[in-house]
């Protein structure tokens, strides 16, 4: 097709092509409704470049398929950024998060609150000496005393890395040992 098109043959070009473009689109892109978002992308832009009568579609299924082609690459690259934390022990510091709330809000103290804030601190003590002392320093220094990942790495004199999966194996037994009061906190 190299013929120039015009704004009033969209439709057309959208019933002639679509079939196909939503083939080619479901061969590379597992979830259906992804798929449909894709694919509406490319009709978007299709009506989108119509608009900007300087520069016509010449060749209009070549351009269906590279503009769907690239929209797959860049849905699948906004996808990764997303599935990706910044750290990649951020998801399991949830649970911790959580707790940080109680134990360090200071907001309106009640009584009730004091209690929990102690019960709180008391079980993590508990679970924090349980742990191997390498992983309980890691957690401590970076958790507790807001110290920076490097810096705590240099004065422990080992790889970042290693501080790192040191404080995922402290984050992952915490999260278990304190699992049944994270959900009683949750549920009052």
């Amino acid at each position: 097709m190299s013929k120039q098109v015009g704004k009033e043959n969209v439709e057309k070009l959208v019933k002639e092509h679509q079939a196909r473009l939503k083939s080619f689109i479901r061969k590379k892109v597992s979830n259906k409704e992804d798929a449909e978002d894709i694919l509406q992308d490319v009709f978007y832009q299709l009506t989108k470049a119509f608009e900007d009568t300087a520069s016509p579609i010449k060749q209009v299924s070549a351009w269906l398929y590279r503009v769907a082609r690239n929209t797959i690459i860049n849905k699948g690259r906004k996808k990764q950024e997303d599935e990706f934390p910044v750290s990649g022990y951020d998801e399991e510091v949830h649970i911790l998060k959580d707790f940080s709330e109680v134990l360090f809000n200071d907001d309106n103290p009640t009584p009730e609150t004091e209690y929990l804030r102690s019960f709180v601190w008391q079980e993590l003590e508990t679970a924090l000496s349980e742990l191997p002392l390498e992983q309980r320093e890691a957690f401590e220094l970076t958790e507790l005393d807001g110290l920076p990942v490097k810096g705590v790495a240099l004065s422990m004199n080992i790889p970042v890395n290693t501080l790192l999966s040191r404080k995922h194996y402290a984050v992952k037994y915490l999260r278990k040992r304190l699992e049944g009061l994270y959900n009683d906190i949750l549920e009052s």
